[in-house]
């Protein structure tokens, strides 16, 4: 009974461990699409912003009055 025991105490030490060291790779996971999510954000408002002159500038261009001849 007191080997079951000792292996049970040993199985379980292991399980805690692996258990932390999962618990540390999806800590860095988030962390990392964290990251990701922030870059995009950031890339994304460039582009944004970007559109937006071009859109400006070209509705500037466009005239809806008729030239005379």
């Amino acid at each position: 009974m007191k080997k079951s025991n000792k292996n049970k105490d040993r199985q379980i030490a292991r399980l805690k461990q692996e258990n932390k060291q999962l618990q540390d790779e999806v800590d860095s996971l988030w962390a990392m699409l964290d990251e990701m999510t922030k870059s995009d954000i950031e890339n994304w408002s460039h582009i944004m912003e970007e559109l937006k002159a071009d859109v400006v500038s070209r509705s500037l261009m466009i005239t809806k009055k008729v030239a005379d001849a």
